[in-house]
């Protein structure tokens, strides 16, 4: 089908059309530092009523699904696409189901992307079976394009001195490549057939992007990547090859305000570490080995005593304690 001419708003644009083929018209080689889409999932899409016990009397219509037969084709183009348009170290992240997932990881095989992490989100009240286990997962492929700098922000959520109650590192736990998220309800109010939760994309707009980086979704559905993006004060490109589920969703996508999402965050407590990567001198593990025999003898706690080493060494916990492993 055509492409229709982008809705624009601010720095933003929206596009209601294929995804290969308005990409290739609207976005230049190189330009885009995140992708983060859900393709159609290839398993009757238009119908999962059949296979969840849910009302789908305010699910916009229009859905577009992608015929079994045509999905491994339909998904080598729309991932060459989304390599052409990555700059080098930009970022894809793939929503996939396991029904066709050997197809999109053999269509990124094929690309010049190279993958990063293979994570799996884990939400409650899968589909429920009684002739095998119950389906309560999806996978998130994360994959990025070599030749440049990839934008990882390590601290986006927590600092890596932040502890839980029982002294783990929320940082640590929030890097974990299981993601147990749930996935949200909107009873009563207009949705697609499958949204993804906020929660999920912010956390992937905030390790993956920076303020002002351009995020882009190829199946735009719901608008969900679009409401996190520029919620996020990050420039964004959608499309959608749906002309009615275009017409229902973007008009509240368009008047979004940039960075409005961005006060509710959470804010990480970031600590100055002055020598993290630096190698450690004999001198330094001398006093660093004596200064623990100290605190110790003095009655500290080993996390205590750690924390301590950690301010006066400028290292980490991590480096502190695989340090003292070693002495």
């Amino acid at each position: 089908m055509a492409t229709a001419d982008p809705v624009r708003s601010g720095e933003s644009l929206f596009v209601n059309g294929d995804c290969v083929e308005g990409a290739r018209r609207v976005l230049a080689a190189g330009s885009v530092d995140l992708v983060v889409t859900d393709p159609p999932y290839g398993i009757d899409g238009d119908r999962l009523d059949r296979h969840y016990n849910r009302d789908e009397s305010h699910v916009v219509d229009g859905y577009v699904e992608v015929p079994e037969a045509e999905y491994a084709a339909f998904t080598r183009a729309w991932v060459a696409e989304a390599a052409r348009v990555l700059r080098p170290g930009g970022a894809l992240f793939v929503v996939s189901g396991y029904t066709h997932l050997h197809d999109v990881l053999g269509a990124l095989h094929s690309s010049p992307l190279v993958e990063v992490n293979h994570i799996v989100w884990r939400y409650p009240f899968g589909v429920w079976t009684t002739r095998k286990f119950v389906s309560s997962h999806y996978h998130v492929l994360y994959w990025a394009r070599p030749g440049g700098a990839r934008t990882f922000n390590l601290e986006a959520r927590y600092g890596l001195a932040e502890r839980d109650a029982d002294d783990g590192s929320l940082n640590y736990l929030d890097r974990e490549d299981v993601w147990a998220l749930g996935r949200e309800y909107k009873p009563g109010r207009a949705k697609n057939r499958n949204e993804l939760p906020m929660a999920l994309l912010e956390k992937i707009v905030q390790y993956a992007s920076n303020e002002g980086d351009l995020v882009c979704d190829l199946f735009l559905g719901g608008g969900s990547t679009a409401r996190a993006a520029i919620g996020l004060n990050r420039r964004f490109a959608g499309f959608e090859v749906s002309g009615a589920i275009f017409a229902a969703r973007v008009p509240e996508l368009a008047a979004l305000v940039p960075g409005e999402r961005l006060a509710a965050l959470r804010r990480p407590v970031v600590v100055s570490v002055p020598n993290r990567g630096k190698t450690w001198t004999q001198e330094e593990e001398t006093a660093l080995r004596e200064a623990y025999a100290r605190y110790r003898r003095a009655g500290l706690g080993k996390g205590e005593a750690v924390a301590r080493l950690c301010g006066e060494f400028g290292r980490g916990r991590f480096a502190i304690g695989n340090r003292l492993k070693r002495l």
